[in-house]
């Protein structure tokens, strides 16, 4: 297989597959039982994408070595000709969520400074993440009694964890990245390790208490450049700017908003820090 090719269809491969097991995880989290040879099947697709995605990437490490490369410059290049930036951005962010876990136990904020005001938004969906977690553990210990072949229970038993940790580690990354406001009158907008928006004090023409309920993803985006972040189907703050504002998607796309509509728990004490004089 030519080095094109190869890298063509690693990509092919890792943008089909990873999507796949996240909706198993999906699935598993939220209590829904699928047929065992599915399960089996797709696992083992899993492990092949990652065979040739492990191929590929060594060939492309060793040619940009050959080439005089470094090894953080070679395999930083193999990993971009290879793994497309949603999926980058993605493990990135199980990666840092995964992160969260620690720093939850240990209560501590991430990119919270002296003198800043850390916002809570995590109000409206803890008792969901609760629950599904409460329900991926009870179908874990029923499936561990009802399948009988050991491989597929491991493989099972795999995910059914996995989907524990993940949602655990999503909640802990909201509750471990609230709103900031800064000392300086600047907030940044977060939504854990998904979303990540900074607005400079001057950049402030009004802030009030709006409480909406939009229907749509986490982040939605109007025509006239309304940006909804919604927490539990609500959004308790509105924020207009004086100027337009580049943000980030969660799988990477850019795009730019006049307005911003969030969730604070606590929508009235953010919003008097944010009219308060820098």
């Amino acid at each position: 297989m030519s080095a094109v090719r190869g890298v063509r269809a690693a990509r092919i491969a890792v943008a089909a597959v990873l999507p796949a097991e996240l909706a198993l995880v999906v699935c598993a989290a939220a209590g829904v039982r699928l047929p065992a040879p599915a399960l089996a099947a797709a696992e083992a697709l899993v492990l092949g994408a990652l065979l040739l995605e492990a191929w590929v990437l060594r060939a492309l490490y060793a040619a940009a070595r050959a080439a005089g490369a470094a090894r953080g410059e070679a395999l930083r290049g193999a990993v971009r000709a290879v793994v497309p930036v949603q999926v980058r951005r993605l493990l990135r962010h199980e990666l840092r969520a995964g992160a969260s876990l620690g720093r939850w136990v240990l209560r501590r904020k991430h990119g919270v400074r002296p003198g800043d005001l850390a916002a809570g938004y995590t109000g409206p969906q803890t008792a969901m993440m609760y629950g599904m977690v409460f329900v991926s553990v009870i179908e874990t210990f029923a499936l561990a009694l009802l399948i009988p072949w050991p491989a597929v229970h491991r493989v099972v038993l795999v995910l059914d964890v996995y989907g524990v940790v993940l949602l655990l580690a999503l909640h802990a990354a909201c509750v471990t990245r609230p709103h900031v406001v800064g000392a300086d009158g600047s907030l940044r907008i977060r939504y854990g390790a998904l979303f990540d928006l900074a607005v400079p004090q001057d950049a402030v023409a009004s802030v009030r208490v709006d409480r909406r309920y939009p229907e749509g993803r986490l982040v939605s985006l109007s025509e006239d450049g309304v940006l909804d972040l919604v927490v539990g189907s609500q959004t308790t703050v509105t924020l207009e700017l004086n100027r337009p504002l580049t943000f980030t998607r969660p799988l990477g796309a850019r795009a730019t908003a006049r307005t911003i509509r969030f969730h604070a728990d606590d929508p009235r004490t953010l919003v008097t820090a944010l009219r308060r004089p820098a």
